[in-house]
């Protein structure tokens, strides 16, 4: 029977060389923990309630990463969630560490990242899980493309072992991409993309070429004030909101794109799904395409 939830509206997408079909609008996880990502949320049962009526509302693809909070997701996530609906994809990323001040570590060693799959698998109480995301880049940039060649090799040891289905990666070059296929099927790619920060505009169309996905983080943005004029007037002529005329876009942008935007909030919850039923019209998207363009 063909789901009818808000989540559903935009489509459908099968991760390549397998048999992992999800609703294009998914759930990020990052906002369940604390102020920037750090420590304990102010209102866990709130949290523990998004997270259930997100799957009642069509949500089967959950991004999460132990590195959030840290600790703080994957337990909220395990229990409010488990044991897990059959159709629920939970994903994953590894790479980075939280140090007791909040800051966001890089670590790429094969025993690092061994290490991070087996705390993921414990805290989220899976016995594998369907993706993780091997994350490179951070913060301030990107790491050199030949980096990611011996993380590579690692992942695909603890496919071939069953503690991963799948691999994707995150915060990467298009190089890197290349690289990384050499060594192991990739299925999707997380990075930093919005409706004004595009450098990825090739990457999402040759992927889309590949049949793997593309994540968006970010996915909001942040405005200049003549990019946000233009994206209220569009969001007042659909009696929408911004936040839900640019996750639209994004659904629109192209078809293997999936889209996790978090909250902490129910109500904000709704909001964002809301956007899969929102469809822009040629003149919407002109528009909203060249604000990107000046900027």
């Amino acid at each position: 029977m063909t789901s009818t939830t808000p989540a559903s509206a935009a489509g459908r997408f099968t991760f390549p060389g397998t048999d992992i079909s999800v609703n294009r609008m998914g759930f990020g996880a990052m906002q369940l923990a604390g102020p920037h990502v750090f420590g304990e949320p102010k209102d866990p049962e709130e949290c523990r309630a998004v997270l259930s009526e997100a799957i009642a509302l069509g949500i089967d693809h959950i991004d999460t990463s132990d590195f959030y909070g840290p600790y703080v997701t994957n337990r909220l996530i395990a229990e409010t969630l488990h044991p897990y609906p059959e159709n629920l994809t939970l994903v994953t990323k590894i790479g980075g560490w939280r140090d007791d001040e909040g800051g966001w570590n890089m670590d790429h060693s094969p025993a690092f990242l061994r290490k991070s799959v087996e705390d993921n698998l414990e805290r989220l109480k899976l016995d594998q899980v369907a993706i993780v995301n091997l994350r490179m880049g951070s913060a301030t940039g990107f790491s050199d493309d030949s980096e990611i060649e011996e993380p590579m090799l690692e992942m695909r040891r603890m496919q071939e072992e069953g503690l991963i289905a799948h691999i994707g990666l995150s915060t990467v070059t298009e190089a890197q991409i290349r690289i990384a296929q050499d060594i192991a099927p990739i299925v999707c790619v997380q990075n930093h993309y919005n409706l004004i920060h595009r450098d990825d505009d090739a990457m999402i169309d040759s992927l889309a070429e590949q049949g793997i996905a593309y994540v968006p983080y970010f996915p909001l943005g942040g405005f200049l004030p003549y990019q946000a004029e233009v994206l209220d007037k569009v969001a007042s002529e659909l009696g929408s909101s911004i936040q839900k005329v640019s996750l639209a876009w994004l659904l629109q942008r192209s078809s293997n794109m999936l889209v996790i935007p978090g909250t902490s909030s129910r109500a904000h919850l709704r909001d964002n799904i809301a956007a899969a039923e929102l469809t822009l019209g040629e003149d919407h998207l002109k528009r909203l395409d060249a604000i990107a363009a000046k900027g």
